[in-house]
């Protein structure tokens, strides 16, 4: 077996495995379709064995190649975090930060990139929605730097947290709407309304179901979206109601003609926080960021959102 392996091969099969197609994955890594399925047989020719399950297209990978993808992420993840130490001890962290957020995080997610990047202006950060389930899959994976996700029974396995702050849900409703004259708002009566809510993939919105059944009540929501601006377009545009974060709030405010009232609050709230791989040595990348996460007062900044938007 030879021992020559090359990253560049590596770096073309995470891509293979990510796209499940040898197009998509040749235009992801800038090379041509025969440089990608050249360098995949070289793979295969080096280390002995058959990874990719070939016909027509591509039909997936044999056992041993579903093992060689699980140890080129961990060879891959350790080759960027020694080119981010070396930056480090330089001074400079050139490297994007890759950060996946259930969607009920992301409008407050500016709080931690913002300070990442004063910290480190000559890095990047790449975003990107995902549902709590796949957050744990992608740290696992080696896909995502961190996720912002809740700290309950679903949290990823092998993962150190840092808490950020807790959900309080409220109504945000059309300010004529009688439930906006209550002091709070009970699920029952939530469930009457016209309710635009995230999608049943989204952790969110088990939540949001679990607060509904615990009032013996069943619901038929008439928009569900995967993003929090979807929902909050619907009710701007059609004055419909949504159940929201209070964490929404400092960014996406109170639409014009629209009030907030906290919800009946059933059990604790539910934590949100920044996860990384608990594991040594330390990402860098993940290391700055549970850095910012300890310092920023995100809490803070949400009370003072809610404050505002029940004053109004």
């Amino acid at each position: 077996m030879a021992s020559d392996v090359l990253l560049q091969h590596l770096d073309y099969l995470l891509a293979l495995a990510a796209e499940r197609h040898f197009g998509r994955a040749a235009a992801r890594c800038h090379v041509s379709q025969p440089t990608l399925s050249v360098a995949i047989r070289r793979l295969e020719k080096d280390l002995g064995i058959v990874i990719v399950q070939r016909g027509h297209r591509f039909e997936g990978f044999t056992e041993e190649g579903r093992r060689v993808v699980t140890w080129a992420q961990r060879i891959i993840a350790e080759r960027d975090e020694m080119l981010a130490d070396l930056e480090r001890m330089r001074g400079r962290l050139t490297v994007t930060a890759r950060l996946g957020a259930i969607p009920t995080a992301i409008p407050a997610s500016p709080f931690i990139t913002t300070d990442f990047l004063r910290r480190n202006p000559a890095a990047s950060v790449r975003i990107e929605a995902l549902s709590s389930r796949e957050i744990a899959r992608q740290l696992a994976d080696f896909e995502i730097d961190a996720g912002l996700t809740y700290l309950d029974d679903e949290a990823p396995p092998g993962t150190r947290a840092v808490e950020l702050y807790r959900e309080q849900y409220v109504l945000v409703a059309p300010a004529d709407s009688s439930l906006m004259g209550e002091p709070e708002v009970a699920w029952s009566d939530a469930a009457a309304l016209e309710l635009c809510v995230l999608t049943t993939t989204m952790r969110n919105r088990r939540i949001l179901d679990a607060n509904m059944a615990a009032e013996g009540v069943q619901y038929r929501p008439v928009v569900e979206a995967s993003s929090v601006d979807a929902l909050y377009a619907h009710i701007a545009h059609s004055r419909r109601a949504t159940i929201a974060s209070t964490a929404w709030l400092p960014r996406l405010g109170v639409p014009a003609g629209f009030a907030a009232r906290p919800m009946v609050q059933h059990g604790p709230r539910p934590a949100i926080g920044l996860v990384v791989l608990d594991r040594a040595p330390a990402s860098i990348v993940a290391a700055a960021l549970v850095e910012v996460a300890g310092a920023v007062d995100l809490g803070t900044h949400i009370d003072r959102a809610w404050d505002a938007a029940r004053l109004g």
